[in-house]
């Protein structure tokens, strides 16, 4: 007789997982949910959300022990992000209180670089200094890639750092930099080398915006993620010591590296949107009678529960995948593109069929799905728009 397969576990569902995901839906309900509308119409976050995530273990998932973190890879972060979404949080919570997700890596790798070639010192300095701060909720770190003329092209970067004695001074601007209003420490991509374009000669440094010549950040107005503040940032000459250059002409690998991890990442905050939006759709359409029926009791409304559902389902198994991939080493800097367009394109699907259902309340301000509906439309634009993003799968397909 054969034997029956061996069926693997659920990496997404083992009892330490489901305890972090009784925790952050638990953490979201007390400290997030109810005072999200002020957040948004304060336009930032509390600096005190930021110590209570720390806290509860929430705001270090995903980054080592040693370096004041609370453990965990990219499928605990997955299950963090899909649980505070679920529960009632936002795109602009995960943008805003998550920030350091996507600045603090970089400064990780030169800690770790720097332990390697011997200098222990170097890589403690950045630890205390930088990330743990960072993790306990004590600091905030934001990172500022992008700039006016060149969005998504990365190697147009004229933020330029020039060497002087003692490190570098570092001139020019950035834009659309999230938590860039609050930020006390911002990892920023700059170029070092002689050339005016192209990978080479950039690096990422530590600015200081308490520095001098780091001008006043200017808070933009956005269409969605009203509680993730998102900035202007102005630089003329700001000193960078030697020793917060992380990697002198890295900086673009150590960026292409980490784009992979904050694709996944931002498809999982798309899917997870979505499910949000579904569940309150279908609530809302088995309690809301139309002509003397429930709302789900009409054909056209079922069948497009279904198709909602459906998409939101096939971007979560989807992603979920390239997530476990990404956890044990593979190569998945195509299906994290694939990933991520197929969750935003899901996401974009159900928030907007969520606001029709809802009618006119889908269209007040008071309605979740209607901060839904805005949110989600930064996701197709956030790392790396969508029509960049197929640029660079055909180049990977070899079209």
């Amino acid at each position: 007789m054969p034997s029956e397969p061996v069926m693997s576990p659920d990496p997404y569902a083992t009892p330490e997982r489901r305890a972090l995901r009784a925790l952050v839906a638990d953490f979201t309900a007390r400290e997030i949910a109810p005072h999200l509308p002020v957040w948004e119409r304060e336009g930032q976050l509390p600096r005190e959300l930021h110590r209570k995530a720390a806290e509860a273990g929430v705001l270090g998932i995903g980054f080592s022990e040693d370096v004041g973190g609370s453990g965990g890879d990219l499928i605990d972060v997955v299950v963090m992000t899909e649980a505070l979404l679920e529960a009632g949080g936002s795109g602009g919570i995960v943008s805003g209180l998550f920030s350091h997700g996507i600045a603090l890596p970089h400064v990780v790798d030169e800690a770790a670089r720097r332990r390697e070639r011997g200098d222990a010192a170097g890589a403690d300095d950045l630890v205390a200094r930088v990330i743990a701060p960072v993790l306990r909720g004590e600091a905030i770190a934001s990172l500022a890639v992008t700039e006016a003329d060149g969005g998504s092209d990365v190697a147009r970067l004229r933020t330029r750092a020039v060497r002087v004695d003692g490190g570098w001074e570092v001139s020019g601007a950035k834009l659309y930099i999230t938590s860039g209003v609050r930020a006390d420490v911002v990892v920023a991509a700059v170029r070092t080398g002689t050339t005016e374009e192209g990978a080479a000669g950039i690096s990422l440094v530590l600015l200081d915006p308490r520095a001098d010549g780091y001008a006043a950040p200017r808070a933009l107005d956005k269409m969605g993620w009203w509680c993730s503040d998102t900035a202007e940032l102005s630089f003329d000459g700001v000193r960078v010591p030697e020793s917060d250059v992380l990697g002198e002409g890295l900086g673009f690998a150590s960026l292409a590296r980490h784009f992979v991890s904050e694709r996944i990442s931002i498809a999982v905050t798309a899917y997870s949107t979505a499910q949000r939006a579904l569940d309150l759709t279908v609530a809302w359409a088995r309690q809301r009678e139309t002509f003397g029926r429930p709302l789900v009791s009409r054909q056209v409304v079922r069948h497009t529960l279904v198709e909602m559902a459906r998409q939101v389902d096939v971007a979560r198994v989807y992603t979920r995948d390239v997530a476990r991939r990404y956890a044990a080493g593979d190569d998945v800097i195509l299906p994290a593109v694939q990933a991520k367009k197929t969750a935003v394109e899901a996401c974009e699907y159900v928030v907007d069929r969520a606001v029709q259902f809802h009618g006119g309340m889908g269209y007040m301000r008071e309605s979740e799905v209607e901060r839904h509906y805005r949110d989600a439309r930064v996701l197709g634009i956030g790392g790396g728009a969508t029509e960049v993003m197929d640029d660079l799968a055909a180049r990977l397909l070899g079209y």
